[in-house]
C-alpha cells in the first residue's frame, strides 16, 4: 500500500487547499450572516452559488465520482481531497458538488439508473442545477434494520403507487430539491432481502407532502439541504421510475451506503484536523493561573492524544480506500464498518477537547466547533448506528472460528 500522492492527486490537493484559503474560509462568516437573514432557513445563501461558480471555473467539480460521469479519481485519490473539504463541511463539499446526499444519489443513478433516468435526473445533479433527497429512514420502525421498512410500492398497471412515511430524508428541505429516491417494499412475501425496491419520485408529484424539517440537537440544520419528514399518500409514478428491478432495493442501498460511509469518514478526518488547529491556536494565545494554557499538562495531553487518534483513523481510512479500489466495496466491507465505528468517535473526541479549550466560545456561534461536533455526533447514527456495525463486524470475526 502506497499512500503517497501521485501527480494528479498532488495537483488537485494544492488546488483544493488554495480554494479553501482564498474562497471558502473567508465565506464562512458571510454564509452564517446570510443564513440568519434569510426568510427560509433551508434556502442556500447566495454566497454558495458564488463558491460553486468559482469551483467550476477552477475545474474542481464532481471530484467524488469515478468513471466517465465524474473526475475519474479512485477512492485513494479522492480521500485526501475529501479530507480537505471536511475542514469546512458546511460549505466546501457543496461548493465542489461533492455534498451528501447528492453524492450517493449520483453514484446510485450512475451505477443502477436507466439511460432515461440518467438523462432526466443524473445530468442536472452533475451540473449542480438541482438537488435530491434520499428517503429510507422511517419514524415508525427501527430503521437500523433496513428490512423493517414499511413504505409500500405497489404495481398498478403502468404505474407504481407509493404509501408511507419517511423522516430524516436528507436534502429534502432544500427548495431546489426536485427528486426523491424512495425505498419501500414491492413484495412483502419475498425473501427478506428481496422485498425492497427503490423508485424515483419527483417532489411535485400529487400525494407527496413535506411535513416538516427535522432539527439536530434542537437547532435547524440547513447543512446540505436539511432533513425532512415526508408523507407519501397514494403517490403514483410511472413504472419506468423504478430503479433497476423489483427486489433490488436492499442491494442498491448497500452499494450506495458503502462509498457514502467512506466519504463521511474522509471528511471527518478534516473536521478533526480543523478542530486540532483551532485548539493549538487557542491555547498558544491564552494564559490562566499564571502560565499559558499550552503549558498546562492536561492540554498537552489532549493535543498529543488528538494527533495519535487522527493519524490512526487516517491510516485506516486510506487502507479502506485502497481496498475499495483494488478488491471492491464487498472485499472492503470489514474495513468500511471499522472506519464507520472509529472515525466519528475519534472526531467527536478531538472536537470536544477543542471546545473545552475554547471555554464558552467553543459552544457559541463564534467558532465552527459546535457545528463540527454536531456533525460528528450525528454521524454515529447516520448510515447505520455504531452498534449495528459493531454487531456485524463481530459476526464476521466469529465466522473464522465457526466449526461448521
Amino acid at each position: 500500500m502506497d499512500f503517497g500522492f501521485d501527480q494528479r492527486t498532488g495537483e488537485l490537493h494544492e488546488a483544493v487547499n488554495d480554494f479553501l484559503i482564498e474562497q471558502v474560509y473567508p465565506a464562512e462568516a458571510v454564509f452564517t450572516a446570510q443564513v440568519e437573514q434569510a426568510e427560509n432557513p433551508w434556502t442556500r445563501p447566495p454566497v454558495m452559488e458564488d463558491l460553486k461558480a468559482e469551483a467550476r471555473r477552477r475545474g474542481l467539480w464532481n471530484l467524488f465520482l469515478p468513471g466517465s460521469h465524474g473526475a475519474g479519481l479512485t477512492n485513494l485519490q479522492y480521500a485526501p481531497l475529501a479530507e480537505l473539504l471536511g475542514h469546512s463541511p458546511h460549505l466546501a463539499p457543496e461548493a465542489l458538488n461533492c455534498a451528501a446526499p447528492d453524492t450517493g444519489n449520483m453514484e446510485l443513478l450512475a451505477e443502477f439508473g436507466s439511460p432515461e433516468q440518467q438523462a432526466r435526473w443524473l445530468s442536472p445533479l452533475l451540473d449542480g442545477t438541482i438537488r435530491s433527497a434520499f428517503c429510507m429512514t422511517e419514524p415508525d420502525v427501527a430503521s437500523s434494520d433496513a428490512t423493517n421498512i414499511a413504505t409500500t410500492i405497489r404495481r398498478d398497471g403502468d404505474s407504481y403507487v407509493i404509501d408511507g412515511r419517511k423522516w430524516w430524508s436528507s436534502g429534502a428541505m432544500d427548495p431546489r430539491c426536485e427528486i426523491f429516491i424512495v425505498m419501500g417494499k414491492t413484495d412483502p412475501s419475498a425473501e427478506r432481502h428481496k422485498q425492497q425496491s427503490m423508485i424515483l419520485v419527483p417532489r411535485d408529484t400529487p400525494g407527496v407532502t413535506v411535513k416538516r424539517g427535522m432539527t439536530v440537537f434542537g437547532f435547524t440544520d440547513g447543512t446540505h439541504g436539511g432533513h425532512a419528514e415526508i408523507s407519501f399518500e397514494g403517490v403514483r409514478v410511472p413504472a419506468d421510475n423504478l430503479i433497476a428491478a423489483e427486489g433490488d432495493g436492499f442491494g442498491i442501498a448497500q452499494a450506495r451506503l458503502g462509498p457514502g460511509r467512506i466519504h463521511h469518514c474522509m471528511r471527518l478526518i478534516g473536521m478533526a484536523e480543523r478542530a486540532l488547529e483551532l485548539l493549538c491556536g487557542r491555547v498558544a494565545s491564552r494564559a490562566a493561573f499564571g502560565k499559558p494554557l499550552s503549558e498546562q499538562g492536561v492540554v498537552r495531553d489532549w493535543i498529543a492524544e488528538s494527533r495519535v487518534r487522527i493519524e490512526q483513523a487516517r491510516l485506516l481510512v486510506l487502507k479502506t480506500a485502497w481496498l475499495m479500489d483494488t478488491v471492491g466495496n464487498k472485499g472492503a466491507h470489514t474495513e468500511i464498518q471499522a472506519i464507520k465505528i472509529a472515525t466519528p468517535s475519534m472526531a467527536e473526541w478531538v472536537i470536544d477537547k477543542s471546545i473545552q479549550a475554547h471555554g464558552a466560545a467553543g459552544v457559541s456561534q463564534d467558532t465552527p466547533l459546535a457545528a463540527l461536533w454536531t456533525s460528528a455526533r450525528t454521524l454515529r447514527l447516520a448510515d447505520g448506528p455504531d452498534e449495528v456495525h459493531r454487531a456485524s463486524l463481530a459476526r464476521r470475526e466469529l465466522r473464522k472460528w465457526s466449526l461448521n
